[in-house]
């Protein structure tokens, strides 16, 4: 059966992408992973790789047009010929001629190398009158769980994917009408349903001794790939994803792995799951902005997020997947422990810098989440970086190593060239 290529949702609000240019021809070869074409959007220009081997066809819209976000734009087939055309049928024998008029909402992609998205949960009814920066959904994928809004004014019309469902990327999984619908197409219990129909209790910790034994203390290259949202819910009801690893569960692992996690058989606990942490520390003058006009003129390194990552990893010790969030947005950078050393990744990260520098925020304590946390606030001429850990993730030592490496490294940033 051909692969659809079709125009990915690059950002929450996007509802076309530009072709700026094709990098194959039609009935040109592909092998999975080779770049088909380049799509721009407001926010930035990206290149689309194939998702399979075979040969381009069917292509629909030549460089210079601007597409919707869904549409099929090409396929891969299995010879140079024409496929026939398939189109995307409704799921679950809802005839397309029955779904009412309106927005279609598809599965975005959230990133380059993701063909699907599992469903977490709705967030809104259908009938539910919705705003367009109102929260629609919540997907997950490989690296994230992330909330989307519902990107127009109107009413959930149709939703058209349970929660629980990996739908493929670019498959409607909604459509918000501008008017109140007629009738309403759901596969999809109502948000207060679904809670009640699978409550997710905290498992109190004198009463499952089994479940908290401690995760096994891991290099940095050997951390546990777990998903954000799978990695709450294992710490709220006392799972120890590290029986995972051990039965040999292929990772990262998701929401979903965590029905195999309770049914594998558990071992008494010797011992009780060191509490979360927090460090803080204070820095009197900060010589980031200096060292990041000089490494700009030196070494052609522009992305201050990227050298913040670098100064992290170094003082990490090790090579280190970093998220660096700043305003409103999230970078991950693959860092290793000398300047330069710094590239754009796709994988998980293993720590997170969150830099509130331009924010009055003077305070921060939000407690352990899914990987240690700094996070740096302005104080005068200088900087507080705050450390959140939790003791799966960090021991009390690595993390005052941790933080006093990077504040020092924050306050003379030459020393990440020594």
């Amino acid at each position: 059966m051909p692969l659809d290529v079709i125009m990915p949702a690059l950002g929450m609000a996007q509802d076309t992408g530009l072709i700026v240019a094709w990098h194959k021809r039609r009935g040109d070869a592909v092998a999975k992973g080779d770049v088909l074409l380049e799509v721009e959007t407001d926010k930035a220009t990206v290149e689309i790789e194939a998702q399979g081997d075979g040969f381009l066809t069917d292509v629909t819209a030549d460089a210079g047009a601007e597409v919707p976000v869904g549409e099929v734009i090409a396929r891969i087939s299995a010879s140079a010929d024409s496929a026939a055309p398939t189109p995307q049928a409704a799921p679950e024998s809802v005839s397309a001629d029955d779904l009412p008029t309106g927005k279609t909402i598809i599965m975005p992609t959230l990133g380059m190398a993701q063909d699907t998205g599992l469903l977490v949960a709705w967030l809104k009814a259908p009938g539910d009158a919705v705003a367009a920066d109102d929260l629609l959904f919540e997907v997950e994928t490989d690296k994230s769980t992330v909330e989307v809004p519902a990107g127009a004014d109107g009413y959930v019309a149709a939703l058209l994917a349970q929660a629980g469902d990996d739908v493929p990327v670019g498959q409607t999984i909604a459509i918000i009408s501008a008017q109140p619908p007629a009738s309403l197409i759901s596969r999809a219990a109502p948000p207060a349903v679904a809670k009640a129909a699978a409550p997710v209790k905290p498992v109190p910790v004198a009463k499952s001794p089994a479940r908290i034994a401690p995760v096994p203390a891991l290099p940095v290259g050997g951390r546990i790939l777990v998903s954000p949202k799978a990695r709450r819910l294992a710490r709220e009801q006392g799972l120890d994803l590290a029986l995972l690893v051990k039965a040999g569960h292929p990772q990262p692992f998701h929401v979903k792995d965590l029905a195999v996690l309770k049914s594998l058989p558990v071992t008494p606990a010797h011992a009780t799951v060191r509490a979360a942490g927090r460090l803080t520390a204070d820095v009197e003058t900060s010589g980031f902005a200096d060292f990041a006009a000089w490494a700009a003129q030196t070494t052609k390194l522009t992305d201050a997020n990227a050298l913040m990552a670098g100064l992290c990893a170094a003082s990490f010790g090790a090579e280190a997947i970093v998220a660096v969030e700043s305003f409103g947005q999230t970078r991950i950078y693959a860092a290793g422990a000398r300047l330069g050393k710094v590239s754009p990744s796709e994988d998980a990260p293993q720590i997170r810098l969150r830099d509130l520098r331009a924010t009055p925020i003077a305070v921060v304590q939000v407690g352990a989440e899914d990987i240690p946390t700094l996070t740096l606030m302005r104080k005068g001429a200088g900087l507080t970086i705050t450390l959140e850990y939790a003791g799966d993730d960090l021991g009390a030592a690595e993390a005052i190593t941790l933080l006093s490496n990077f504040a020092g490294r924050m306050e003379q940033p030459l020393r990440h060239l020594l």
